[in-house]
């Protein structure tokens, strides 16, 4: 083993992947360790699936790291809080992965003294800038080397080495991209390379099931769904259990345009049922926890969270600012969301908790008050269109 040229890269087992481990391994004479990271979404045999290609490749070792876990407690958690929809559309499902699966990795090449890092990505989306960022800098010394990048590589291209160096997987057959993970599924393929045509309905990797509609509870504690349907698990155990049920009526599909970190728009599908309905049901749970200016002030602090998240800029000081603020945000939004699923979408039937503010001796909205009497009101009303009073007569 020549370990002044061991590399690790992180491989899926996808086609980019592939090609770099072999081109790498055969050609450049790398000591390559292959390594995977579930964020959720890997099933045992899918494990022991890529794990045997991984030695097909031409990979010295493979690994597998579970950081589900750590992918909830990192992230997750603050795009509950934060109720992360980026352009008010998309639950970041992919990208938030990236930044922990690059920690991971970079940790693993760290842990192992390796000398480089490779990842297969184009030299056209947000992931070159995710992965490369990261590892710059936790671990500056190891070299980055990105083959289908540098090289330019079409798909087509890649196919045919592999081929060539007799290893031929049927690549061609796979029409759409899919990513599965903990808080969603991105789906691609050429309708997302257009603006005008939608993904039919085969392309998304769950189809309608149920259509019989269904009530389900999402039980939270300080903004962390910690029971569902009454039943106490992990949060992510329950975001798991959630999108079991909520999948089967083909809930939370739908597709993100969005600027990318390089500039250029992209578009790409996805599903995501459980994290919509978390989401939803959470924001609802706050309305009902929150005073107006904890809401006015988390929805910009969290979309900010979501566009740094999303850009790669995780290791910036200011998003463990943000998420310090969000945590403390969270202190009084405990209860039950009743959700009604349908097929397509799903209804908010409404809260039960504690903290709702709703619930109060002061009087109903619209009906009456016992906190004030009527001349406090008109005095208040006087004095609060004062400004506006002010500003029309000087400039009438």
């Amino acid at each position: 083993m020549n370990t002044s040229k061991k590399l690790v890269i992180a491989y899926s087992g996808g086609l980019d992947t592939s090609y770099c481990t072999v081109h790498l391994s055969k050609d450049e004479g790398f000591d390559v360790h292959a390594v995977s990271v579930n964020t959720g979404g890997f099933t045992p045999n899918d494990i022991d699936v890529i794990e045997k290609n991984a030695y097909k490749m031409g990979a010295a070792t493979y690994k597998n790291i579970d950081a589900v876990n750590t992918f909830y407690k990192k992230i997750v958690k603050y795009l509950i809080y934060g109720n992360v929809l980026k352009n008010n559309t998309y639950p970041l499902s992919v990208s938030a992965e990236r930044i922990v699966q690059a920690i991971e990795i970079i940790e693993y090449a760290k842990s192992i003294d390796a000398k480089y890092i490779a990842h297969g990505s184009t030299g056209a989306g947000n992931d070159q800038v995710r992965f490369d960022m990261i590892f710059q800098v936790l671990a500056p010394d190891i070299k980055i080397i990105t083959p289908i990048r540098d090289k330019k590589l079409s798909r087509q291209e890649e196919i045919n080495y592999l081929i060539a160096n007799g290893v031929d997987m049927s690549w061609e057959k796979a029409k759409y991209s899919v990513n599965k993970g903990l808080w969603g599924t991105s789906v691609g393929g050429e309708e997302t390379l257009t603006s005008d045509i939608p993904l039919p309905e085969n392309a998304f990797p769950s189809q309608l099931k149920k259509e019989k509609e269904e009530k389900v509870t999402l039980t939270f504690n300080k903004g962390e769904l910690v029971a569902f349907n009454g039943k106490e698990n992990s949060p992510e155990i329950n975001i798991e259990l959630l999108n079991d049920i909520a999948s089967d009526f083909a809930i939370g599909r739908d597709i993100h345009i969005g600027d990318t970190i390089v500039g250029i728009k992209g578009r790409v599908g996805f599903e995501a049922a459980a994290a919509m309905v978390i989401i939803k049901a959470h924001h609802l749970l706050e309305k009902h926890t929150l005073t107006k200016w904890q809401l006015q002030h988390k929805d910009y602090l969290a979309n900010w969270y979501g566009t740094h998240l999303h850009e790669g800029i995780y290791l910036d000081p200011i998003m463990r600012n943000i998420e310090a603020f969000l945590e403390s945000s969270q202190l009084q939004v405990s209860g039950d969301v009743v959700v009604t699923l349908k097929p397509y979408h799903f209804t908010l039937d409404g809260v039960t908790s504690n903290n709702d503010l709703m619930s109060t001796e002061f009087g109903s909205y619209g009906e009456m008050n016992l906190g004030w009497t009527a001349e406090d009101a008109k005095g208040f009303i006087k004095i609060y269109s004062n400004q506006n009073k002010i500003f029309t007569q000087v400039n009438s």
